[in-house]
């Protein structure tokens, strides 16, 4: 692991992974067992970031908008506050440390093979995943879940099955909770085989068209030559904007993979000349290939957590305990309305600038429970747009939260269990009434507020929504990519990681995300030594 500033002018590969995060690390190590593996990654280290490494430093990496910090912050269309990871590790260096393996399912959906898919879910869980403590808020949420009716109690289980559980963490039990991410799993690869470069800001992939062997057209008997494009490069920028370039090595089973992210790998697609023909020529784009549904298909859910009620009505209810929120966190989204200020028709939330805030308040930390809600699916998709040609620019992201009635739904019934599982609390301090009309005062997302959200719970659902980023979908399976995760109509070139996704895995795509890095790497493995044999 290195700064890319210095990295040579040119380098050589058998695989170029583009992103070192939650995918990208376990394929990375994976690969290098037989491969030279290099791992390019945007931003720094997690290690020696106390607001990494430190659960009680959770939300103040969140609330970090530096242009060093780990965490890119962006607002999507319809005015909620995101966040994408800029960092080693990925999300797994900024989450809430959940840990839940997708239903059995989910993998025959995805047409997973479920034996190396439960194998590569044991090889990380060696090296990251705990159980977790259970104090006081987790087993009086736990308690109040059962008490309402989420049952059956299935203790401390990885699995995703309905009724109450704890689920793992990748936090330990030690001092101030230390995070476990997925460059841990970076023990497991060869050294000698794979290079990791930090600050390495990937601009775009070149291409090449290359004739292969003639067909016959049907209308005649004259042969013709047919084309492929196939990826063979990278353009990097390194951290003082020096260019660099890496290729891959000579052979038909060398690749380069994106594993960018759900944001991150649609938006380097399209940088590079795949994706709706239309947009990437208002940007000034040789379209490489047409793909329409680069980009598309891009839901969001909530969440938190450590104990996590699963329910048969589709809404999974999720508790952590703890948590210290800084008020002036709230800055954030002050600092975001001049993004979308050029918006037209955007409603604003009518609160006060964050710099009226009194400095005692301001500075005031809340340490609290907290019980949040997540849409399972969810039915309601967005989509992502360029919004220029630079990648260090987050693009233009659309989730049309709520659009679909049914997850509307989803979530008032949701939100009726958590009323009830509240009720049940010895803890509670304030009745759910107060509870629903602070929530509607916070100023969450650029949202606006209606009155009747304080009595509607379909108003409450529609103006509190906010994200705890699992976002997925842009290059989803059969739309952007082939079950293998190449894309279409190019070779050598695959995305692997959650924008591959028709639907979140689960509680929390996490374990499922990191799965998939370890699957494919030994699929990939397989298939190039079963060439190398023939």
């Amino acid at each position: 692991m290195e700064e890319a500033t210095s990295a040579p002018a040119t380098v050589h590969y058998d695989y170029i992974i583009i992103g070192g995060g939650t995918s990208g690390c376990p394929l990375g190590a994976t690969l290098s067992e037989a491969s030279l593996v290099l791992v390019l990654e945007r931003g720094g280290s997690p290690y020696g970031n106390p607001n990494i490494t430190s659960i009680s430093s959770f939300a103040a990496t969140l609330s970090d908008d530096s242009p060093t910090s780990p965490s890119q912050r962006f607002v999507s269309e319809d005015g909620v506050i995101n966040a994408r990871p800029r960092v080693l590790g990925g999300g797994s260096a900024l989450n809430a440390g959940f840990y839940s393996r997708a239903s059995p399912s989910y993998v025959n959906e995805a047409g997973w093979d479920g034996t190396l898919v439960n194998q590569s879910y044991d090889w990380m869980e060696k090296k990251l995943v705990l159980e977790p403590p259970m104090l006081q808020w987790q087993s009086a949420v736990r308690d109040g879940l059962l008490e309402v009716g989420v049952q059956p109690y299935n203790g401390f289980t990885y699995d995703h099955i309905n009724g109450t559980k704890v689920g793992g963490t990748i936090f330990d039990g030690d001092g101030d909770g230390h995070r476990h991410t997925a460059p841990y799993l970076l023990q497991y690869a060869d050294p000698s085989r794979i290079r990791v470069y930090l600050h390495a800001t990937v601009q775009r992939i070149v291409f090449r068209v290359e004739d292969v062997q003639p067909y016959k057209k049907s209308s005649s008997s004259s042969r013709s030559l047919k084309c492929k494009t196939r990826a063979y490069g990278v353009i990097v920028k390194d951290a003082s904007r020096v260019t660099h370039t890496a290729y891959l090595n000579d052979g038909p089973r060398n690749e380069i993979i994106l594993s960018a992210g759900a944001l991150g790998s649609p938006q380097l697609l399209m940088l590079s000349g795949i994706g709706p023909a239309d947009q990437l020529r208002v940007h000034g784009i040789d379209v490489v290939m047409d793909q329409p549904m680069v980009g598309q298909g891009m839901p969001v859910e909530i969440s938190l957590v450590q104990v996590v009620g699963i329910t048969e009505f589709g809404s999974y209810i999720e508790t952590a305990g703890g948590l210290g929120f800084n008020y002036a966190s709230a800055g954030m989204i002050h600092r975001a309305v001049d993004m979308l200020t050029s918006k037209a028709g955007l409603p604003l939330l009518p609160i006060e600038p964050s710099s009226n805030i009194s400095s005692s308040v301001n500075n005031a930390t809340i340490r609290a429970g907290v019980i949040v809600e997540k849409i399972m699916g969810p039915i309601s998709t967005g989509h992502l747009e360029l919004r220029s040609t630079n990648p260090d620019e987050n693009p233009a992201v659309t989730f049309n939260y709520f659009e679909d009635p049914e997850d509307v739904q989803r979530c008032v019934e949701g939100m009726s269990t958590i009323m009830k599982s509240y009720n049940q609390t010895p803890s509670r301090s304030l009745p759910v009434q107060a509870l629903i009309n602070t929530m509607m005062s916070l100023p969450f997302n650029l949202r606006a507020r209606h009155i009747t959200g304080s009595i509607s719970l379909e108003q409450f659902c529609i103006d509190t929504v906010m994200t705890i980023w699992h976002y997925h979908g842009g290059c989803q399976v059969d739309r952007g990519v082939d079950r293998d995760y190449k894309v279409l109509g190019v070779d050598a070139l695959r995305v692997i990681d959650g924008s591959t996704f028709n639907h979140s895995p689960g509680t929390n795509p996490q374990a499922t995300v990191m799965m998939l890095g370890r699957y494919m790497g030994e699929r990939i493995l397989h298939e190039r030594l079963e060439g190398m044999k023939k």
